[in-house]
C-alpha cells in the first residue's frame, strides 16, 4: 500500500476514473473542484422543477461504462437504470421529411433499403468493419497512453492500422460504400462530436457508427447525472475525498516536482498530481513557463473541437413530432462546416440538435411541462454576447417551429443561455471549446499532447485534450490509462 497523496484537479469523468483508480490502488487521493459540485461539463442545472444535463447527453458504448465499474466490483445498474431509446434519435432533413433511426437493426437495414434499394448488403458489410474497428479500436487501441511512437510499432497493430483506415478519411471510405445524401449524413453525424470534418476524420471513426448502430442509444435514469453520481459515491467507497469551490492557481515547485497545490483558500501537500481539469490552462496559468512542454503557439496550432452555444429551455405543455434526441439537418452542412472549421465565423444558417429528456423521464419537468436544450455547434474561440445569443435563438426555434408544428416560442417559462464565455469562465476552455481536441488524422494517439509531463516529475494529465480525446468514454478511459502510467512510474519508490 501506498500513503502517497495524489491530488486531481478537477472533477470530470476523467478526474473521477482517475481518482478512483489511483485509491483502489492503495493512493490516498483527493479531488480539488472549483465548482460547487463534481461532473465538470456533465453538470446539473435545476431550476423552476426542471431538471438539465448541461453537457453531455448521449449514452452511447454502455460496455465501456459496464467495464468501468466492473473493475471495482460493481455493475452500473447498482447506480442507475439505463433505457435503450426507440426510435434511437431523429433526423429532420427539411419539412415532411424526417428520419426516425430505428433502435431494431433490422428495421434499420431496411430503412437503408428504402432509401437506396440494395444498400442493406453494403452496410452489413459496413457494420462488420465497423465492428472490427470498435474491438481493436476501443478495446486495445485507446488504453495506449501515447507516450511515443513505439507503442503502436507491433506487427499486430501496424496490420490493424491498415485495416482500420487510419489515414483515409471517414467521409471517402462512407461514400465507398453508399450513394443516398441523407444516409451519407446519417453515417457521417457521430464525427461531428468527435471535432473534424469528416474530410479529416480518420476511417478508424466509423467505430462510432458501430456504436450508434449495433450498440443503441441509452438514456440513464434521473439524466447522465446520474452518471457522475455513482462514479462520486463508489469514489468516495473507495476512499477518495472531494474538496469543492477549490479552484487551484498555482502548482508550488520545489526542484521538478510539484510539492504543493493551491488554491484560492488553501493549500494541498501533494506526492503526485494528475491535471483532469483543462490542459492548456494547467500548463499555461498553473506552471511557470520551465516546466510547460509546449508554447502558446503549440496550443494556437491545435485543431479543437467545436464550441457551442447552448439554450436550456423550459416550456409549458407538451411538445409533438420531436424525439429524446432530435438532429435538424434542414440547412447545408457543408456550408455549416465551412464556418467552424475553415473559416471560423458565426454560421448564417447553423444545424442545431435538440434533447428532450422529458419524453423518456417526465421527472426532469413539471407536470405537462418538457425540458429542452438546444445545441449549435460553432467554431471555438468566438466570444458571444446578448444580441448573438438571441438572434440564434429566434432563428433555430423559428425553424424548430417549422419543421415540428409546436409553437415553441410562445410557450418558453424558463430559458438559461450558455456560451463561449461560460466555458472559459467555468472550465477555463482553451479557446471556450466543448468537447477538446479534434480527433484529426494528425492528432491522434501519439500525436496528441503528452499525458506524462516531460518537465514536471510528478505531473500527469488526464481528459479530453490527451489521449484517448473527447468524449464521456474516452475520458473514463484516459482516466483509468493515466492511473496505469502512474502506478508503473511510482510504486515502487
Amino acid at each position: 500500500m501506498s500513503n502517497k497523496k495524489v491530488i486531481v484537479i478537477g472533477s470530470g469523468f476523467a478526474g473521477i476514473s482517475a481518482a478512483s483508480f489511483l485509491a483502489k490502488a492503495g493512493y490516498d487521493v483527493t479531488v480539488l473542484e472549483k465548482l460547487d459540485t463534481p461532473g465538470g461539463r456533465a453538470r446539473q442545472l435545476i431550476r423552476d422543477g426542471f431538471t438539465f444535463d448541461m453537457g453531455p447527453s448521449w449514452y452511447w458504448m454502455p460496455d465501456i461504462f459496464e467495464r468501468y465499474f466492473e473493475q471495482f466490483g460493481k455493475k452500473t445498474s447498482d447506480y442507475y437504470e439505463l433505457i435503450r431509446l426507440d426510435p434511437s434519435y431523429s433526423i429532420f432533413f427539411g419539412k415532411n421529411n424526417e428520419m426516425l433511426v430505428p433502435a431494431n437493426l433490422d428495421e434499420f437495414y431496411a430503412m437503408f433499403e428504402k432509401y437506396e434499394p440494395g444498400s442493406s448488403v453494403r452496410l452489413r458489410k459496413f457494420l462488420k468493419e465497423s465492428a472490427y474497428k470498435y474491438d481493436v479500436g476501443v478495446k486495445d487501441f485507446v488504453f495506449r497512453p501515447g507516450n511515443s511512437v513505439a507503442e503502436f510499432i507491433d506487427p499486430r497493430v501496424i496490420k490493424s492500422v491498415f485495416n482500420l483506415h487510419m489515414f483515409q478519411s471517414i467521409a471517402k471510405y462512407i461514400r465507398k460504400y453508399f450513394k443516398h445524401p441523407e444516409l451519407i449524413k446519417l453515417l457521417e453525424f457521430p464525427v461531428l462530436f468527435l471535432g473534424a470534418t469528416p474530410q479529416n476524420t480518420p476511417a478508424l471513426y466509423s467505430l462510432m457508427n458501430y456504436a450508434d448502430i449495433t450498440l443503441g442509444t441509452w438514456y440513464p435514469k434521473g439524466g447522465m447525472y446520474s452518471i457522475v453520481k455513482g462514479m462520486v459515491s463508489l469514489a468516495e467507497e473507495l476512499g477518495v475525498k472531494f474538496e469543492y469551490n477549490q479552484e487551484v492557481t498555482k502548482l508550488i515547485m520545489n526542484g521538478n516536482n510539484i510539492q504543493k497545490v493551491r488554491t484560492k483558500s488553501s493549500e494541498f501537500v501533494a506526492d503526485i498530481v494528475v491535471g483532469g481539469a483543462d490542459y492548456h490552462h494547467i500548463e499555461q496559468h498553473l506552471l511557470d513557463a520551465p516546466f510547460r512542454m509546449y508554447s502558446e503557439s503549440y496550443w494556437d496550432k491545435r485543431v479543437l473541437a467545436p464550441s457551442s452555444i447552448l439554450y436550456y429551455i423550459g416550456v409549458k405543455g407538451k411538445l409533438k413530432n420531436i424525439q429524446h434526441h432530435t438532429l435538424f439537418f434542414d440547412a447545408p452542412f457543408e456550408t455549416h462546416a465551412k464556418d467552424i472549421y475553415e473559416n471560423p465565423k458565426w454560421p448564417d444558417m447553423p444545424l442545431f440538435y435538440t434533447s428532450c429528456a422529458s419524453k423518456t423521464d417526465p421527472d426532469c419537468a413539471p407536470e405537462g411541462c418538457e425540458n429542452m436544450v438546444f445545441l449549435i455547434p460553432v467554431a471555438p474561440g468566438l466570444k458571444e454576447d446578448k444580441l448573438i445569443l438571441d438572434k440564434y435563438f429566434k432563428m433555430i426555434t423559428a425553424r424548430f417551429d417549422a419543421l415540428t408544428g409546436n409553437d415553441i416560442s410562445s410557450n418558453i417559462i424558463f430559458r438559461q443561455d450558455y456560451g463561449y464565455s461560460n466555458f472559459v469562465e467555468d472550465y477555463n476552455s482553451l479557446k471556450g471549446n466543448a468537447y477538446g481536441l479534434a480527433n484529426t488524422i494528425m492528432q491522434t494517439a501519439f500525436l496528441k499532447p503528452k499525458m506524462v509531463s516531460r518537465k514536471v516529475g510528478n505531473l500527469y494529465y488526464t481528459g479530453q485534450l490527451t489521449t484517448p480525446g473527447p468524449g464521456v468514454p474516452p475520458s473514463l478511459i484516459s482516466g483509468e490509462v493515466v492511473s496505469r502510467e502512474i502506478f508503473k512510474r511510482h510504486h515502487h519508490n
